[in-house]
């Protein structure tokens, strides 16, 4: 069972991801977070495997919160602003996914994850 939390400062967006993740028996929402502050301690006391995490949230953004955890997980952002997808994947985030996120592309996502985590499990 692979562990996840969903950081974004938008209730709906949350719920939609949540139900989206249904879909995946192999993945677990341990948790959700309504900003950064709050993601940093939710991952430090949970110790997700994914989080999927928006960028533009109240306070701090998601690039900044990344900055500040001494070994992130897997992230793959969700967002509604495309011109930060150079940056996402220069912090090396495994997608980046448009709000409202589509079936398909999060499917694509979650099996990008997967095929990650086989490859670290090979070395």
């Amino acid at each position: 069972m692979q562990k996840v939390l969903i950081i974004d400062d938008e209730r709906l967006a949350r719920n939609e991801l949540k139900k989206l993740l249904q879909a995946f028996p192999d993945i677990e929402v341990i948790g959700e977070a309504a900003n950064a502050d709050e993601g940093l301690e939710k991952i430090e006391n949970f110790s997700p495997d994914l989080i999927f995490l928006d960028i533009q949230m109240p306070g701090k953004t998601g690039f900044d919160m990344l900055t500040e955890l001494e070994k992130a997980p897997h992230v793959i952002f969700t967002t509604a602003y495309d011109e930060f997808a150079l940056k996402a994947f220069e912090v090396n985030a495994l997608d980046y996914l448009m709000k409202p996120v589509e079936p398909k592309r999060l499917a694509d996502a979650i099996q990008k994850y997967k095929l990650q985590k086989i490859k670290k499990w090979q070395l």
